[in-house]
């Protein structure tokens, strides 16, 4: 997306320049232009410390809004100023940071997982059991493209993920002849499409300019396409996107209600639960880290305390009573 302020285009370039994900581009943009908006439609540069303190209150008081959403807000701002408008707000004075709570994962159990699974179907049941069968994001699976996919070795490759990380983590073993089959039905809709003299898809850091070909071969294509396709506006070009997130998120919604588990159960719940059966599994932690893709082994380590075994695997000592009749009858 291009914007037409020489201050978001500056904003877009720095955030380019770093090489930063495209959602964190598009909220650090969103922030910017909220915050904007809330000093009346003032540059920046007219504005410190003071505003943003003003901003990130109204945010917190009058929006409610999370101390998550909040540190999101105050790290586009601190970008902002930093790359952009060339004074860091750090040197302005002490800026509120919301403290984020520590808020333990939910997690499904194998049965959970089943019964969660077998209300999804076509390709958001495929999307669903990758998300399960190997730890990944939404936003990683759907733009997964077919070279990203080793069906003889059992690897899916990560192409810069979250902090821009490339990884490898597994694919299940029961999934090669479902994707198989899934990407033969993609290569005819590929072949379709560049009959029609369309079959092009985006490119990541310039690549169309070092290999024109490249939008039209099929190592490069989705392995979860789109429905329709789309005219780029810039190239003038008929693209297929990849499978919006929300057409998952809202087959797995409906497939939570319909399930009964009783649980507030997300597609990213089935990442926590792949995490926490292979540690439950006898996975070391170590190993978990790196299919998951985080930076540090403390992250990995929350899902220690949500392992099916009880308080930290603790016996209650209830358990060791001898207690006669019905243990909750009052008498």
């Amino acid at each position: 997306m291009q914007y037409n302020s020489p201050l978001l285009q500056s904003l877009q370039s720095n955030l380019r320049m770093q090489h930063l994900s495209r959602r964190t581009e598009e909220a650090y943009v969103y922030w910017t232009k909220r915050f904007i908006r809330f000093c009346g439609r003032r540059h920046p540069a007219e504005l410190g410390a003071v505003e943003v303190r003003q901003f990130l209150s109204h945010l917190a008081v009058d929006r409610k809004l999370s101390a998550a959403t909040q540190q999101q807000a105050l790290s586009a701002l601190l970008f902002l100023y930093r790359n952009v408008v060339g004074r860091p707000l750090e040197q302005m004075g002490k800026l509120p940071r919301g403290r984020v709570p520590t808020t333990l994962p939910v997690v499904l159990t194998r049965t959970e997982v089943e019964k969660v699974l077998s209300h999804l179907d076509g390709v958001a049941r495929l999307v669903g059991l990758l998300l399960y069968g190997g730890g990944l994001r939404l936003a990683e699976c759907v733009a997964l493209r077919v070279k990203d996919l080793d069906l003889e070795r059992g690897e899916i490759l990560i192409r810069r993920g979250k902090g821009g990380k490339d990884r490898v983590t597994v694919l299940p073993d029961a999934l090669r002849a479902p994707l198989r089959e899934h990407m033969r039905r993609v290569r005819i809709l590929h072949e379709r499409d560049l009959a029609a003299g369309r079959g092009r898809v985006e490119l990541p850091n310039g690549l169309a300019v070092k290999f024109p070909n490249a939008a039209t071969s099929w190592h490069w294509q989705w392995v979860f396409p789109a429905a329709r396709t789309y005219r780029d506006p810039a190239s003038g070009h008929t693209r297929r996107h990849h499978l919006h997130e929300s057409v998952v998120q809202r087959a797995m919604t409906a497939a939570v209600r319909a399930s009964g588990i009783g649980k507030r159960a997300s597609c990213h719940t089935l990442r926590h639960s792949f995490a926490t059966h292979l540690l439950e599994a006898g996975y070391d932690i170590r190993t978990v880290q790196e299919l998951l893709g985080h930076r540090d082994v403390s992250t990995t380590m929350i899902y220690t305390h949500v392992l099916n075994r009880g308080g930290r695997a603790v016996r209650s000592p209830v358990d060791a009573l001898s207690l006669g009749g019905d243990a909750g009858s009052a008498g």
